[in-house]
This record gives C-alpha cells, structure tokens and sequence, in this order.
C-alpha cells in the first residue's frame, strides 16, 4: 500500500510533465514479492515451493493403483471446487487447453450448423480450425476486434456454438451466459482456459468446457481439461463423423463414451509431477474458501488495476465495456508508441519488477498483466508505481 501511496501523492504533477520527464516519477522504493505475471505459465500459489513434490509417484505407472487414485483425485477435487454437477464428466486429456477443445471439435462437430464466436487470437484460432481443418461448409462467423464482444445474442439455438469465455489475449470476457437458450437443441462449446477458477460458469449453459493447468491455477504446461454435460456424451453417442480421428482424439468406442476416460485412465501418459502440482493447487483452493475465495483474491487484483487505470491519464483498459473486462488477463494500451512499450517491459523485466507483461503479439500494443488468484495483490499494487515510472523513462 505504501507504494501506491506514493503514487497518488504524485497526481498533483501535469500529466505532460511526469509523461515528459524520468525526474517526474522517481524510482519506486518497493518491488513486488514476485515478479511473475505472465498470462501462461500463471504464477505458482503464495508459499509454493518444489516440496510439494516430495508426494508424487514418480517412476511409478499412472495405470498404477496409485496413479489412477492421484488422477481420480484430480477429477474428484476439480468437481468439487468447481461445482460441476454430479452427472457432467471430467477427463484429464494431453495437450493442454488446446488438446481439449480440438478433440471435442473434432470429435463432435459436422452434426449440424456451426456457430463461431471470436474477439481474439485464440477464439479465431478454432474459427479457422472449424472452417481450413475440418473443412465445415455451414458455419457463421461472429466476430469482433480486439476489446469488444460481437453479437453473441444472434447465435441460434439450433446450432453448435464456439465461443472463448475469457479473451486471454484482449482481456474481454463474456458477462453472463444468459445469452444462451436453456432450450436449445445445439451443443456448447465453451472454451475457459483462463476463466475457470475466477469467474463463475453457470454449468446449465454449457455443454463442452476445457481448460489447462498452467492457467489460473499456475499449474505444469501440458495437459488439459474436458468437461463433458450429459448432452455433450449423447453427442458422441449418436454421431459418428466421416472423418479420422487421431487415438488421442478418440473419446468413444463402439459407440459408447469411453467412460474410463472419466475416471483417470488417461489417453496417454500424463506427468505424475504435473498431477502432484494440480492437486497441490487444488488443496490451497479449497484452504482459501474454494471458488469464492478464488475470485475474490483475482477480483481484488482487477480492483486495483482499476483504481489506477481511473487515476492515470495515459493508461487504458483495452476492453472497452466495463462489464466485460477480464479479471484474470488484465489488457491495457498506453498512450505511447509501440516501441516506447517495448522499452518499458524489457526495463521492467531487466529490474525484476515484472516478467511477461507485453501484450499478445496479435494484440494492439500495450501491456498484459495476469491478476489471477495466484497473485498478491499487494504484488499488483507494487507494480503500478514501477509502470509509471518506466513510462516517464521513455517518454
């Protein structure tokens, strides 16, 4: 707090002449605690340390009775802190996020018309994979630049809908999910890499959600997430699609869900340190209140952002509604040259003061900062006057 203290002594000073000047915004006297705010790998939880590690199987097989019951652990605890219904399935799947959302794609679109949302790199990503990939003919696009959301109201009941929760790279999020008909007859495909574990997903309006560890819980690169709504499972039941699925792809047999999938029999060989390190993440969830505790520490992050973003001229959120900014990848543009932002974040990195924090290099330039619950928002605070003082040095 002292820093930010510091900071808004300073508000009497012209913007023009603390903008102009290096003089104008003096070092800061306090640096966070840890400079980690890349938007993936997140930061690890407050007190992590290797030891954690000191519990996993390592040399052991994940088919073991022991890597089976860390896995199912996994799956036990992810629908536990999240609340997912007892009759949604959950799989470990490889990877990552990207792993997750391509197999359900592949695996269950082509039964009718396509829908797909997209406000960001990510989210055109899986427009382009639906449309040069997979090579589906009746799909509507729904798009929008960088900090703002398209139309997602004109999505159509009776069609599959793509869409990306949270934009990671324009820190756009959607507000609600009311948008979505509780009657529909199509699927939901919901990809929450980055919203998982900070906002809340009303589990009745999707139907296919994935995520990856290395997201909001800070956790190992890799493996993903599937999340699978009873609806979602009828899809793979009763549709076959005419093309060939990779083995890693394949989530039924014989026509039936591969159930074992949805207790811990992976498709291929996880990371038991990787799994050791969910888990770990898991448990310190629920020791700070779980899902709520969660989203007050990132909600808390954003505040803080905010307050300075209001008090700071030259600095903006790059989403554009109030509503719909991201309170885990916190995007901003600053009135200065691209350039001048490069400067900043290689000195901000160069003094330890910040990792990461450039924007997505599809994204305007500016900064991104991650405010996910595994950053203190005390380190979040400290940064702020570091940002300014970085601007007056380049500027």
């Amino acid at each position: 707090m002292l820093a930010i203290r510091q900071s808004l002594a300073r508000r009497s000073l012209a913007p023009s002449a603390r903008a102009l000047s290096a003089a104008a915004v003096e070092e800061p006297l306090a640096k966070p605690d840890s400079p980690n705010f890349s938007s993936g790998p997140c930061a690890k939880r407050p007190g992590w340390s290797p030891a954690i590690y000191g519990s996993a199987p390592v040399g052991r097989s994940h088919r073991s009775s022991i890597g089976k019951a860390k896995l199912k652990e996994a799956i036990e605890k992810t629908r536990s802190v999240l609340g997912v219904p007892a009759d949604y399935r959950i799989g470990v799947v490889p990877a990552s996020d990207t792993g997750a959302i391509e197999m359900a794609m592949w695996s269950m679109l082509g039964e009718r018309p396509v829908d797909v949302c997209h406000w960001e790199s990510f989210g055109k990503t899986w427009f382009g994979d639906v449309t040069n990939q997979l090579k589906l003919t009746d799909v509507t696009e729904f798009n929008a630049g960088y900090g703002e959301l398209p139309d997602l109201a004109a999505t159509r009941k009776d069609h599959d809908v793509v869409f990306t929760f949270n934009g990671t790279t324009s820190g756009v999020r959607v507000p609600d999910l009311d948008w979505i008909a509780d009657d529909r007859t199509g699927l939901t495909f919901n990809d929450a890499t980055s919203a998982v574990f900070a906002m809340d997903v009303d589990w009745s309006k999707v139907d296919v959600t994935t995520y990856s560890w290395q997201k909001v819980m800070g956790g190992e690169g890799a493996h993903g997430m599937l999340i699978l709504s009873p609806r979602a499972v009828e899809r793979l039941e009763s549709y076959k699609p005419d093309r060939p699925l990779p083995k890693i792809f394949q989530l039924a047999k014989k026509g039936k869900v591969d159930e074992a999938l949805f207790t811990g029999a992976t498709i291929n060989t996880p990371s038991m340190i990787c799994v050791e390190d969910y888990l770990d993440a898991l448990n310190w969830a629920e020791s700070i209140g779980g899902l709520e505790g969660l989203k007050k520490r990132s909600e808390a992050n954003l505040a803080a952002v905010a307050n300075w973003v209001d008090a700071t001229p030259w600095a903006h959120f790059l989403a554009k509604d109030p509503k719909t900014r991201s309170n885990t990848s916190v995007c901003l543009t600053l009135d200065t040259a691209p350039d001048n932002v490069k400067k900043m974040t290689k000195y901000l990195e160069d003094a330890h003061v910040a990792y990461d924090i450039g924007a997505y290099r599809d994204a305007p330039p500016g900064l991104r900062i991650w405010c996910g619950a595994t950053v203190e928002t005390s380190d979040v605070e400290a940064l702020l006057p570091w940002i300014e003082h970085a601007y007056a040095k380049v500027n």
